[in-house]
């Protein structure tokens, strides 16, 4: 069993900037392809950038390209997404996912998920 924890949500203007941290617990942290998505209200979760467990090759959504960036730290078991030039659209409930052994991005592959953390960004 995978427990993840993220962390450092908050409100921020726009044009800020927050890191998202997403602890697992987890032996074999390294085996674990890593993503963040996000929901926001009315609307169906969406990736917003993963990390590959196998090559660590990253994958950053369209929307978030140039201003998102996702980074992991094996020795910690952690996951990080930093966000800068944050915008208003960006609000949503974000969450760190888990996927076994996968290289895939998508939603239905990840096997854990954590229990998501509240970023408001106003205008």
């Amino acid at each position: 069993q995978v427990q993840l924890v993220e962390s450092g949500g908050g409100l921020v203007q726009a044009g800020g900037s927050l890191r998202l941290s997403c602890a697992a617990s987890v032996r074999t942290f390294s085996t674990y392809t890593m993503g963040w998505f996000r929901q926001a209200p009315g609307k169906e979760r969406e990736l917003v950038a993963a990390v590959r467990w196998s090559d660590a090759i990253t994958y950053h959504a369209d929307s978030v390209k140039g201003r998102f960036t996702i980074s992991r730290d094996n020795t910690k078991n952690t996951v990080y997404l930093q966000m800068n030039g944050l915008k208003p659209e960006d609000t949503a409930v974000y969450y760190c996912a888990a996927a076994y052994r996968t290289n895939s991005f998508r939603l239905r592959d990840y096997d854990y998920w954590g229990q998501g953390t509240q970023v408001t960004v106003s205008s």
